[in-house]
């Protein structure tokens, strides 16, 4: 099962928890990162694109979009 086939069997409100608790991690690897800790550079672009997949389906959802 791909990433994303995994992201649309959740609800919304599945969704919208992991959505903060990617938010939370992107804070805290932003704030790593500003330290200098360059090998949490590809564990933050991996979070963004899954914040990005994840706000994606939400918008689907609320426009009514099915695939």
């Amino acid at each position: 099962m791909t990433p994303i086939e995994r992201l649309r069997e959740m609800s919304d409100e599945e969704l919208r928890a992991h959505e903060a608790t990617l938010r939370e991690s992107l804070f805290r690897l932003r704030f790593r990162l500003s330290l200098g800790e360059m090998e949490v550079l590809k564990t933050y672009r991996q979070t963004k694109k899954e914040l990005a997949r994840v706000l994606t389906i939400l918008r689907e959802r609320e426009l009514g979009i099915r695939r």
